[in-house]
């Protein structure tokens, strides 16, 4: 915290980004990164892979991710959204081969997506400063700091082979990259500043699913 404070510039930064210099440079790197590799591959899978296929994994990776729902909602007091949580991950596991086939959604459960930062904000923690992280993206110190904890959420880190989880864990970061194709498509296409439209959506984003949706005021979540 006493370093990002050190970087932070004079009066006339944006208050949400005091760090925006450095940002900008970090954001640039990534978008560098993307488009010479992420991206490529991305775009490769898409089109070598069946929609049903990638659907399938797509719905595998969420589902395994049902158990850290089920965990934050619980530490949230959201005791109705943890228990469908894990009835989503027990149907889908059980009758939909290991979640490849999401049919708790059919039957009417709704997922309850929640991750370790969402539960900080939901115990009054500040965000913090906005912060784009090397090769991860968009995030804020709140949420920077809840990474770790999330890491260890994280499902894939109970495969015991390095191997198969390596595989596993780059199929996700493909599966997930691939998703966000045609949302890039647009953010290049609309936006004059790709650096000041990422953050301000992330940060609306983040705000409304920490309030899921009923932020109190604008302010509420401001860095301290």
């Amino acid at each position: 915290m006493a370093l990002v404070s050190a970087c932070a510039t004079g009066p006339q930064a944006n208050p949400r980004d005091p760090l925006e210099p450095m940002n900008r440079k970090i954001y640039g790197f990534n978008d560098v990164v993307d488009n010479a590799v992420f991206k490529p591959v991305a775009t490769a899978y898409t089109k070598v892979t069946p929609v049903l296929v990638r659907t399938g994994v797509t719905n595998f990776f969420s589902n395994l991710g049902e158990v850290w729902n089920t965990a934050n909602n619980a530490l949230q007091g959201k005791g109705q959204n943890a228990v469908e949580s894990w009835m989503r991950f027990s149907i889908n596991t059980v009758f939909g081969i290991g979640g490849v086939f999401d049919l708790a959604t059919d039957m009417g459960l709704e997922r309850h997506k929640e991750d370790f930062g969402q539960t900080l904000g939901s115990w009054g923690v500040p965000s913090g400063p906005y912060l784009v992280i090397p090769l991860l993206g968009p995030s804020t110190v709140r949420d920077a700091a809840a990474l770790p904890v999330d890491a260890q959420g994280n499902l894939l880190n109970a495969v015991p082979h390095a191997g198969d989880h390596d595989r596993l864990y780059g199929l996700s970061l493909i599966d997930t990259r691939a998703n966000l194709l045609r949302a890039t498509a647009t953010l290049e296409e609309a936006a004059l500043d790709k650096y000041t439209f990422t953050r301000d959506f992330y940060l609306q984003l983040r705000t409304n699913e920490v309030y899921d949706g009923n932020p109190p005021d604008p302010s509420t979540d401001a860095p301290k």
